[in-house]
């Protein structure tokens, strides 16, 4: 199994403006290139195989007008002839339905403003064992903050710049997971906006929020920017104001999921979800801003990721399964319920339900664990066909 160890950097001025030249001849390379592809596609030809690509990149840096080129390191020149190789491969997998999920569009010409990354090989960059530092071909030593350690050699480092001027590096390691023992457990887990997740066992998880938390600051930096004018020095530093708030917001939702993800994986064997329609219901005017805010679907990648890590057993139940309508101790199924409706008495058994947790414990259901509780709060066992119509 790969993963992947981002680190943060904090190179020097002079090795900025190194690391900004790099960026630059990356994306000239490969909107080059992309230029080049479309040109033979017009002219009736096939698109020109990497070899060509790589040949031409070499002709063109002998060339007086891109003799610049030589100035940084080929390794990550040739990985931009790498990536467009790879997104024509995609949107071709796409058009002959060899590929799963939305249909992949042919490549575009990269801006000067989209995201900012090159690619390292192993023979590209260096690390010294107990030190602070990282060498970058034709950059240097560059100071790095070890947040954590590596599991192993990486085979490749990505360096990164985002919109909030911070400068990351990626590393692509080798991992063996290490299976967690089986504890037996299983839980069902149903996602909402008052509670972030409500477990089966009962435990309500808030969310932090923070977007909700930070909509005023948000607002005025908004608006600060707006009044700035374009291209002027002070509408660059409103714009990094902005964008750093943006990385916050970014950064608190993301350690959040991850820690409640891995809590989650570490205390159960078995993890229940539902398989929530997240892109139709962000159409909904009233809830989008709310629905964005909590980032279901990370926490669904998450769950799904760290199961296969650690050996852990994870379901996904079809998102019609009417779980907050039915009864978890008889399953009797009172109908549709309005949203403001967070407790209900069952007709049938006279049970006193919370909406959520019910829910949770139906979905638990649902995924093929039979285990309920009745109105005495004794543990039923119910047939699998019965579960599964549930």
């Amino acid at each position: 199994m790969k993963l992947r160890y981002r680190y943060r950097i904090y190179p020097t001025d002079q090795q900025k403006g190194l690391v900004s030249r790099l960026f630059g001849c990356c994306r000239v390379v490969f909107n080059d290139a992309l230029a080049y592809c479309q040109e033979q596609y017009r002219a009736g030809n096939k698109k020109p195989s990497s070899n060509k690509l790589s040949k031409r990149l070499t002709e063109l840096k002998k060339t007086q007008e891109k003799e610049w080129l030589t100035e940084v390191s080929a390794i990550p020149l040739q990985q931009s002839l790498r990536d467009l190789e790879q997104a024509y491969s995609n949107f071709f997998k796409s058009c002959k339905g060899q590929r799963k999920g939305k249909k992949v569009k042919p490549p575009k010409f990269k801006k000067r403003k989209s995201k900012q990354s090159a690619k390292f090989t192993d023979n590209g960059f260096k690390l010294y064992p107990n030190s602070d530092y990282i060498y970058l071909a034709k950059i240097g030593d560059i100071k790095v903050i070890w947040s954590r350690e590596l599991p192993a050699i990486p085979s490749s480092v990505t360096l990164i710049k985002d919109s909030a001027n911070r400068y990351f590096v990626s590393f692509v390691v080798e991992f063996n997971p290490q299976q967690l023992p089986n504890n037996g457990k299983s839980v069902g887990i149903d996602l909402g906006i008052t509670d972030f997740a409500t477990l089966s066992n009962g435990e309500k998880v808030k969310s932090p929020k923070p977007l909700k938390k930070q909509l005023k600051h948000l607002r005025r930096l908004q608006q600060n920017l707006s009044r700035k004018q374009k291209g002027s020095k002070r509408r660059e530093v409103a714009r990094k104001k902005l964008a750093r708030l943006h990385a916050k917001i970014s950064d608190t939702r993301n350690d959040f999921l991850h820690k409640l993800s891995t809590k989650i994986i570490r205390e159960n064997q078995t993890i229940v979800l539902e398989d929530l329609n997240v892109s139709g219901m962000v159409k909904n005017r009233k809830l989008s801003r709310a629905i964005s805010d909590l980032g279901w679907r990370s926490f669904r990648t998450m769950l799904e990721a760290k199961s296969v890590m650690y050996g852990r057993d994870f379901r996904v139940i079809d998102r019609w399964t009417p779980t907050s309508q039915t009864c978890s101790c008889c399953g009797f199924k009172g109908g549709k319920k309005e949203l403001n409706v967070r407790e209900w008495i069952c007709l049938n058994c006279g049970t006193f339900h919370d909406r959520d947790i019910n829910a949770a414990v139906n979905i638990l259901v649902a995924g093929g664990l039979s285990e309920t509780l009745n109105g005495r709060g004794e543990k039923v066992r119910l047939s699998a066909k019965r579960a599964s119509s549930r």
